[in-house]
C-alpha cells in the first residue's frame, strides 16, 4: 500500500489551481478536464455528478499530487476552524517564510496566525498558518 493523493473540493478549480501553481510551484501534470456520467456518480455516490478537475504535481515530491475538484452542484459550508475535526491543513516547507506569506496574501490567501518558532535554539523551525483563497488551511514551515 502507498499514499496516492490529496483532493480538495473547490468553488473555482481554475482559481485555486492557479493559486497553488503561482505560490507553491505546483504544476498541472495533465490538462484540466471534466468528468461526468453514471460511473462517476456510482463511484462517489453523488447523483448526476459533473466535476471539473485539475491535477497538480507537488514540489519536491515524486508521484504524489494535489487534485482539485469543482462539482457542478456543490454543497456549500462555512469556512472550517483550524481545530474542527476533519481535514486540518497542508504544509509546505519554504526557504523564506516571510516572502511566502506575502505571496499567499498577494495571490488571494489570508493570514491566520503569527510566525512562531516551534524548534529549538540549535534548530529553529518557523511555522505559520494561513488560508488559501477558498479558506483551506495551509501551514508554512521554514527550517
Amino acid at each position: 500500500m502507498k499514499f496516492g493523493h490529496v483532493s480538495i473540493v473547490a468553488r473555482d478549480t481554475d482559481r485555486l489551481a492557479d493559486f497553488y501553481n503561482a505560490v507553491f510551484g505546483c504544476r498541472d501534470s495533465v490538462p484540466r478536464w471534466t468528468m461526468s456520467g453514471e460511473l462517476v456518480s456510482r463511484g462517489n455516490g453523488v447523483p448526476k455528478s459533473e466535476i471539473y478537475a485539475a491535477r497538480l504535481s507537488l514540489p519536491g515530491v515524486e508521484g504524489l499530487f494535489l487534485e482539485i475538484f469543482q462539482y457542478r452542484n456543490f454543497l456549500d459550508r462555512p469556512t472550517p476552524a483550524v481545530n474542527q475535526p476533519g481535514y486540518g491543513h497542508m504544509a509546505f516547507e519554504v526557504e523564506d517564510i516571510n516572502a511566502s506569506i506575502n505571496a499567499v496574501i498577494e495571490a488571494g490567501g489570508t493570514r491566520l496566525g503569527e510566525v512562531t518558532d516551534l524548534g529549538s535554539p540549535e534548530a529553529p523551525v518557523l511555522c505559520v498558518y494561513l488560508r488559501d483563497p477558498e479558506g483551506n488551511v495551509i501551514e508554512l514551515e521554514q527550517q
